[in-house]
């Protein structure tokens, strides 16, 4: 008589036909995206992009508001059992950029362009709300649907937040999950990791002011710029000794400006750039340090030096259970996931959420089939496309990620 035979684990009914669902919508997800992709906007205000998602949701069992101070949408779908809430999040934005794809619904916009993959956020996320509808007899709690404007620099989820969205079911959110697609990785493959995933970024502005005078007699003035100079190498150097390399930070001097023409010592030089880390505590110390640095430099050089660092976005970090949780769903769902080994040093402000709630901010690759991931133009690209085939495994892990939490 022989042992046990193993046998494979049963599959989940819940989540079986989600990808195969998702696919049923993928005509609509596509129509949306290509119209919200051909009438980009910019900023916290999207009117077309607005009506653009209120039109998609139509006919859903949805409690719908709009944004008092932006446009953006939140809307709620009550399960048929009471329960906690979850939170999806997808943004609707576009940047500053004139695109250069060649694609038959290009921006018809000029200077604005969908080059970060919001208008395929947007549209996954309202096809997942109609997958959800008619799955509402299987949830036991309720799903906070975050259409959010002014992703790109502009904080448009902390104006969300401080409008009430984290709240809109009635009680706060108890889980929070969001899908950012990236160009240059394989279709259809969800990435994410525990812990940081994407860094803070805050700039900074350092005016450096001397005594303007002839270029042929440099001792009658106080030149500005070899202090503007000193400050680039000085920066790196603080960087590599003061900050630990098991806990790194990025500083980058990406422009300096000086100076009229060849023969004149200007008065003023002024140095701007960004720091990334991947803690609040790193944050912390480069933001205290910088300056110390920069009015050393100055004060040796002459002189005097006015330091501005604007704060930006806090460092997006998943919650360890729930970024797993997503690569075990994507596992069932999809078939494939992937840990991802290394954080990256963009930035997102889906961490202002993640602060408050726990959850997961995950990667779908959304690279074009005839194009080499290695050699795919990337997100903030004029000329990057983002395969529409990858939409529905998006559709699918929006709806599979609140089904699993919300089940009865």
């Amino acid at each position: 008589m022989t042992g046990p035979t193993e046998l494979p684990p049963l599959p989940d009914t819940r989540l079986a036909a989600l990808l195969s669902e998702a696919e049923a919508l993928q005509p609509a997800t596509v129509a949306l995206r290509r119209e919200i992709h051909r009438r980009p906007e910019q900023g916290l205000h999207l009117p077309h992009t607005q009506a653009a998602v209120r039109r998609a949701l139509e006919g859903l069992p949805l409690e719908i508001v709009e944004g008092k101070s932006t446009s953006a949408l939140t809307a709620v779908l009550r399960g048929a059992q009471d329960g906690p809430a979850v939170l999806l999040r997808g943004d609707m934005d576009a940047l500053p950029l004139q695109e250069d794809t060649g694609l038959e619904f290009a921006s018809e916009v000029d200077g604005t362009m969908h080059a970060c993959g919001h208008d395929g956020h947007t549209a996954m996320l309202a096809s997942a709300a109609r997958l959800l509808a008619a799955r509402r007899h299987e949830l036991a709690g309720s799903v906070v649907f975050m259409f959010q404007p002014g992703e790109e620099g502009y904080h448009g989820a902390r104006h969300m937040i401080h409008e009430g969205v984290l709240d809109a079911a009635g009680s706060r959110a108890e889980k929070a999950f969001g899908i950012h697609l990236l160009s240059h990785v394989e279709s259809g493959l969800i990435t994410t990791r525990p812990g940081p995933l994407m860094a803070s970024n805050d700039t900074f502005t350092v005016q450096v002011t001397g005594k303007g005078g002839h270029g042929s007699s440099p001792h009658n003035a106080i030149d500005p710029v070899p202090a503007a100079a000193a400050m680039v190498g000085a920066l790196q150097t603080m960087v590599t000794r003061r900050v630990s390399v098991f806990d790194p930070a990025v500083v980058s001097v990406t422009r300096i400006q000086a100076g009229t023409t060849t023969n004149i010592i200007p008065e003023t030089a002024e140095v701007a750039g960004t720091i990334r880390t991947l803690s609040e505590s790193t944050r912390a110390l480069v933001k205290a340090e910088l300056p110390k640095v920069c009015e050393a430099v100055g004060e040796a050089h002459g002189c005097r030096v006015l330091v501005d660092i604007e704060p930006g976005y806090p460092v997006t970090v998943n919650d360890p259970d729930q970024a797993l949780r997503v690569l075990d769903l994507a596992q069932r769902v999809l078939g494939r996931a992937e840990l991802m080994a290394d954080p990256i040093m963009g930035a997102e402000d889906f961490s202002y959420v993640l602060q408050r709630v726990p959850g997961a901010f995950a990667f779908l690759g959304a690279c074009p089939p005839d194009v080499d991931p290695a050699e795919a133009p990337t997100n903030h690209s004029n000329r990057v496309r983002h395969d529409e085939g990858a939409f529905p495994a998006g559709v699918a892990m929006y709806a599979a990620f609140a089904l699993d939490a919300l089940a009865g």
